[in-house]
């Protein structure tokens, strides 16, 4: 894991940022899997401003979408397709045809989980996987547990990922989440995680022990060979 300790949180979109510029000038159909939250959310600005001058460099890119909170209708504001379309898709004009992502009312999630487990291994490998960090080391909804599911399926929520602030306006908190699984995400080419939020400075302790446990679920991403981690200096013990 190549760790980058950056002063703040928009030196930290800035340089997460950077690099993912740098990827696409070298190819530019790239296939990206894109995680929901405050994390990433400054470097898809950046992208979107980029969009503006140089539309050239997102003309051929595709989306996954990284997880789903399972019951929410797809134009809730609090569901993580929204979020996608207004950060990502709607800026960067990427149409549906180049998006892969989970049906968040489905009433079959683990008929759901097999198609979009189809569609990755039809359009991928993935080349850039955008992760942050849940309090609980939780990557997209793989949660702590004795045991972790491959690839796509259907989890069930830790209580801390049910008070989420994405969801504090939802009267019925959803009780599981569509997710990929950490093998769906080691096999991307190259992967990136995002820590920022004083809120996060246990769980970054914990993950920077390079200790690895499915209790916490960060921790594999110590065996990709392929992985940036940008951590904004807020996220850190004092």
């Amino acid at each position: 894991m190549n760790i980058t300790y950056c002063e703040n949180y928009d030196h930290m979109s800035q340089m997460a940022y950077d690099s993912i510029i740098s990827d696409l000038k070298l190819k530019s159909g790239q296939l990206i899997c894109t995680a929901t939250g405050n994390s990433p959310t400054g470097v898809y600005e950046k992208l979107s401003a980029l969009y503006k001058s140089n539309p050239e460099y997102f003309k051929a890119i595709s989306i996954v979408k990284l997880d789903e909170w399972h019951g929410i209708n797809a134009n809730d504001p609090s569901s993580c397709e929204t979020y996608i379309r207004h950060k990502i898709l709607e800026p960067l004009h990427i149409p549906d045809d180049r998006f892969i992502a989970f049906k968040s009312d489905t009433d079959s999630p683990e008929r759901e989980c097999d198609r979009i487990q189809k569609e990755i291994a039809e359009k991928g490998p993935i080349d850039l996987c955008i992760l942050g960090i849940g309090v609980n080391g939780h990557i997209g909804f793989n949660e702590p547990a004795e045991s972790i599911s491959a690839f796509c399926h259907v989890g069930e929520l830790a209580k801390t990922s049910m008070r989420h602030q994405m969801v504090n306006d939802v009267k019925i908190k959803p009780r599981f989440g569509l997710t990929l699984g950490m093998a769906d995400i080691l096999h991307s080419k190259k992967i990136m995680l995002l820590i920022t939020g004083a809120h996060k400075e246990n769980i970054t302790e914990q993950l920077l022990t390079k200790k690895i446990t499915t209790h916490l679920p960060a921790s594999l991403l110590w065996l990709h060979s392929n992985m940036e981690c940008y951590i904004d200096s807020g996220s850190l013990k004092k």
